[in-house]
């Protein structure tokens, strides 16, 4: 595809879905990381070294940032993918800065797929296609795990009394009944669905069951993580399975919402007890939760069971996910990227 051409279908995904991470990915496809990696691991100057400590140090369980900002975010009109590229080096949210060892990720927000990448995106090259995607949902899984991570603060510390408790523990689905005291069993009961869910897993789920964002469902109703709906409202497939009954795929009112939802499901449904389990058994021993280790226990998530685990673990290997584990929200003020032509 000549240069001109491939700008022109970039900014039209752009206008769109108003993101866009520039030439450099997480995947291990692409040229320029394979010939920086020494550079990575050599570096010597201060602000290199800085950047790894930090990494280093997030590196097993995220941790809250000491300043989460409040106000609402500020929406960035774009007008070009030039404007969009200029923004991200003025947020340090570059290749060269990933390469480095920098792991923050800036506040992104946006509406969601529009047309133009279902239309586009097969004539996209693959990596651009992959760089857009993974730069596309990186913010907003961190963002989803932050809130979480907000939730265990009050779960941790809250009296067992305490409304605020009671109110996690129903939407969690701990008690049904807010007359119910609640016990210490419950609260650590509590804990073991209350918790972030790898970014690598997450990212490798969503390109999986979203098709790289392509999918009809993913167009029409933010539905990355193709999660069920029986309630009536849900999106009708082409072709149902009738021993499922009445059912459809869950919509949602952005691709934010739509990754709150998948991360809620993997914590209280019963399918994945496993994962929780896992999950707790990691963090008890202070070892990473990670996305390879979290993958093994999704046997259930689909049809093909071992074989879609085995899927999800190649993706993240070869795309070099793993990295995103260690990656953590900037305490910047959020930010709302919309095309000019969304104003």
């Amino acid at each position: 595809m000549g240069t001109n051409i491939g700008k022109l279908v970039l900014l039209a995904l752009l206008i769109g879905t108003s993101l866009y991470w520039g030439a450099d990915n997480f995947t291990s496809g692409s040229a320029d990381l394979k010939n920086t990696d020494k550079l990575t691991l050599d570096a010597t100057d201060e602000s290199t070294k800085q950047a790894a400590d930090a990494v280093q140090g997030k590196s097993n369980h995220p941790q809250l940032s000491d300043n989460i900002p409040t106000g609402a975010a500020k929406d960035v009109v774009l007008d070009s993918l030039d404007d969009l590229i200029a923004l991200f080096d003025s947020l340090d949210y570059n290749s060269q800065s990933w390469l480095a060892g920098n792991r923050e990720v800036p506040r992104l927000t946006f509406e969601g797929v529009s047309d133009n990448w279902h239309k586009t995106s097969n004539e996209i090259p693959v990596q651009q296609k992959k760089m857009v995607f993974f730069r596309l949902m990186a913010p907003l899984i961190l963002v989803s795990n932050e809130k979480i991570l907000l939730e265990r603060q009050i779960i941790e510390a809250a009296r067992l009394d305490a409304p605020e408790l009671k109110r996690i523990a129903l939407k969690y689905r701990a008690i049904t009944d807010t007359k119910l005291p609640l016990t210490e069993e419950l609260r650590m009961s509590l804990l073991n669905r209350v918790d972030i869910l790898p970014p690598s897993l997450v990212l490798a789920q969503a390109a999986e069951e979203s098709g790289w964002a392509t999918s009809r469902f993913t167009l029409e109703g933010n539905a990355f993580f193709g999660q069920w709906d029986f309630s009536g409202d849900g999106m009708i497939p082409k072709q149902q399975r009738k021993e499922l009954g009445n059912y459809g795929l869950a919509r949602f009112d952005s691709p934010l919402a739509s990754v709150e939802g998948y991360m809620f499901n993997l914590n209280t449904n019963n399918a994945y007890l496993k994962l929780r389990h896992l999950r707790a058994e990691l963090r008890a021993n202070e070892q990473a939760i990670t996305g390879p280790k979290l993958a093994g226990t999704l046997d259930k998530y689909s049809e093909r069971g071992q074989a879609y685990i085995d899927g999800l673990r190649e993706m993240i290997r070869f795309n070099k996910l793993d990295q995103v584990d260690q990656a953590y929200l900037s305490s910047q003020a959020p930010l709302h990227l919309i095309g000019k032509n969304q104003e």
